[in-house]
């Protein structure tokens, strides 16, 4: 899976999800989340691409406690059916798909709002979300540095030295969150934190920020003043934020903002709504993860396994 979904590929399945999302092509019901102990969280999503394509759902769950345990944070499974006998096609590892279809998305995200000279980004959080974003957002910007904070100060000098050894510009481990995000031009939150990790007074003008942690309700990984300080507030869907992103929820209910002052991400993309404005502006996306990217990002590596005969064929 990892030879076959490489992150250029995923990149452009995101970009073709969010596309189909904007021009109200894409299938999305609402997600389902369960709780669990350890404030883990049990998920299901269940999305078509367009009409004609197969039905997609992913099965699985967040738990935090795994990174302490040294084990996957998400893990999840996919199955994948026929777009016209509704039979199942394949069935797949969600783990590895959720993490770069995730980091992916994200990329797309900065490549359409963020300014493109912005090159010095900062990444909250040290875990396997950190680095799959590191990878992608270089993908789409010319970045020359890059300061990883996380809580586990240890985990983020190891990330750091890991990607500076492998990528070609600088990555290092910064002692703060502020250090961290104090002028820098993208800021990437990859954490599952129930409380801000950043403040918005540290933000230089013209930053993008992206928040992937704040997939709940009661998670709020960003400060609620960014909602009144971002010159844009861009979500991966409005439907799904309202109910789920919790900076959102929370905004929504206090009045710091209104439902119609949310931007689709799928409407930038199809450029039927502006993202950024102004150079000057800080925008701010939350991502709280929908059926619809792993639909695109199955339909992609289905497509590549077949094409490239790879893949076990069963019967069940």
């Amino acid at each position: 899976m990892r030879r076959l979904l490489t992150i250029d590929l995923a990149i452009e399945s995101q970009r073709r999800a969010f596309e189909e999302l904007g021009r109200g092509r894409a299938l999305l019901p609402a997600r389902l989340l369960v709780d669990g102990s350890e404030d883990s969280v049990s998920f299901c999503y269940a999305a078509r691409l367009a009409p004609e394509s197969g039905a997609v759902c992913k099965f699985g769950s967040v738990n935090p406690a795994n990174a302490d345990r040294g084990l996957p944070t998400i893990s999840a499974l996919i199955t994948v059916l026929d777009g016209e006998d509704g039979r199942p096609v394949a069935i797949m590892d969600g783990t590895w798909v959720t993490t770069i279809r995730t980091s992916a998305a994200s990329a797309v995200a900065v490549d359409v709002l963020a300014n493109r000279d912005s090159c010095r980004m900062a990444v909250l959080g040290s875990g396997v979300q950190a680095e799959a974003h590191v990878r992608a957002i270089s993908r789409v910007l010319a970045l020359r540095s890059v300061q990883v904070w996380g809580r586990n100060r240890a985990r983020s000098e190891s990330l750091a030295r890991e990607l500076n050894g492998e990528l070609d510009f600088e990555v290092t481990a910064a002692a703060t969150s502020e250090e961290a995000v104090r002028n820098a031009d993208v800021v990437v939150a990859c954490t599952t934190s129930f409380d801000p990790v950043l403040e918005s007074a540290w933000l230089k003008p013209g930053a993008t920020v992206i928040s992937i942690g704040s997939f709940a309700p009661n998670r709020c990984e960003v400060p609620q003043d960014l909602l009144t300080r971002a010159g844009a507030v861009v979500v991966d869907d409005i439907d799904t934020a309202v109910e789920h992103a919790g900076p959102i929820v929370e905004g929504l209910v206090s009045g710091l903002i209104a439902r119609d002052e949310l931007v689709s991400l799928g409407e930038v993309v199809a450029g039927l709504k502006p993202g950024r404005t102004s150079p000057s502006d800080i925008v701010y996306y939350n991502s709280v993860g929908i059926g619809v990217q792993d639909a695109a990002a199955a339909a992609a590596l289905v497509d590549a396994a077949r094409t490239g005969g790879h893949g076990q064929t069963v019967n069940l």
